[in-house]
């Protein structure tokens, strides 16, 4: 609910669980918990770990079936954050809206960081929002501009959309107009998709979204689901065993007036596959111009469920391979059920 339409409807979350999870990991330690409050199951508490700091989150939910209407707590050391956040939405008429408010009372050089409250609209074909910063510091004018807006349409299996994401400052010869009249605070994007956003179903994505009118990107993300039957000799059972498969594929450029003269900082592009086989074996692989990546996570059959990961980074320029090891506990699904494993 927090997270802009306008990501959603073009990938964004699938395509950098793709290319980050577990990655991320290389040169570190890192510890995770999530739990389930036994007195209240809409409650739950997710934790993580490392030598860079720490965060928290305490979230209770309306309902076990609405994850959109919500209330937490984010604390957080890596970047000292203490913060509440809230979201409530219709499911019957498809209208949210959303805050995000610090608890600490020190007021933040950003405005975004002293809050944020926004309203937002969504239906199979339409959505869009917008994003308002309330509070802002005795220096800065009043202004009724947004702090972030966007509006997306499907027709079909194509989409288009616009999003509205300003800079912390103006740029160049835009330092005197309004920020909204500034093509650099602005992303559009045009993708075509073929099946759900559901895990258990198979999907393609392709997208071509250009940046700040600076960066065009063009990324491929495909999710497939093979069904495979284990026959047990000693009891004639046939379990069928769920394999996923995915792919991503991204290739950004830079264009415009800004484009560099060195044609090797123009364009980069990263590819990434993962394979899971059932719920507790995953195996990821991502590959770079000048790194690649390996990582393999295991989870646990029993409860509370256990995950352990091992990932390797080897950066070509350096001829340097980074490691990095994950133990994450979590004992808020069911150890039955299939689902993505999760960094």
């Amino acid at each position: 609910m927090l997270v802009p339409e306008y990501e959603l409807w073009f990938g964004k979350p699938w395509l950098r669980r793709l290319f980050e999870d577990y990655f991320d990991l290389a040169g570190s330690v890192q510890a995770g918990l999530m739990l389930k409050m036994l007195e209240d199951p809409n409650a739950n508490l997710t934790a993580n770990v490392s030598p860079a700091g720490g965060k928290a989150q305490i979230r209770w939910q309306r309902g076990l079936d609405n994850s959109d209407s919500f209330v937490d707590i984010l604390v957080s050391t890596s970047k000292p954050t203490l913060k509440l956040r809230s979201s409530i939405y219709s499911t019957t008429y498809g209208v949210g809206a959303f805050a995000a408010f610090p608890l600490d009372l020190e007021k933040s050089a950003r405005p975004e960081d002293n809050g944020v409250v926004g309203l937002r609209y969504g239906s199979q074909n339409l959505s869009f929002g917008a994003s308002f910063v309330p509070f802002l510091s005795s220096s800065e004018p009043p202004s009724v501009v947004p702090y972030g807006a966007w509006l997306v349409g499907r027709l079909g299996g194509f989409s288009a959309g616009a999003q509205y994401k300003p800079l912390s400052t103006p740029t160049g010869e835009n330092k005197h107009s309004l920020p909204i009249e500034d093509l650099k605070n602005w992303d559009y994007a045009i993708s075509y998709d073929v099946g759900s956003a559901s895990p258990l179903s198979p999907s393609f994505k392709f997208s071509l979204e250009l940046l700040r009118s600076t960066q065009l990107v063009a990324s491929f993300y495909q999710h497939q689901v093979a069904q495979r039957e284990d026959k047990w000799p000693e009891t004639g059972d046939a379990p069928k065993i769920t394999n996923y498969i995915d792919f991503g594929l991204e290739l950004a450029t830079r264009v415009g007036k800004d484009k560099p003269t060195d044609d090797a900082e123009n364009s980069s592009f990263q590819i990434a596959a993962n394979w899971q086989a059932n719920k507790n074996f995953l195996v990821k692989g991502k590959l770079g111009p000048s790194k690649s990546s390996v990582a393999l996570a295991l989870k646990s059959w029993w409860k509370p469920l256990f995950t352990f990961s091992v990932t390797a980074v080897n950066d070509h320029s350096k001829g340097t391979t980074a490691y990095g090891f994950g133990i994450h506990v979590d004992d808020l699904r069911n150890p039955d059920s299939e689902s993505h494993l999760q960094s």
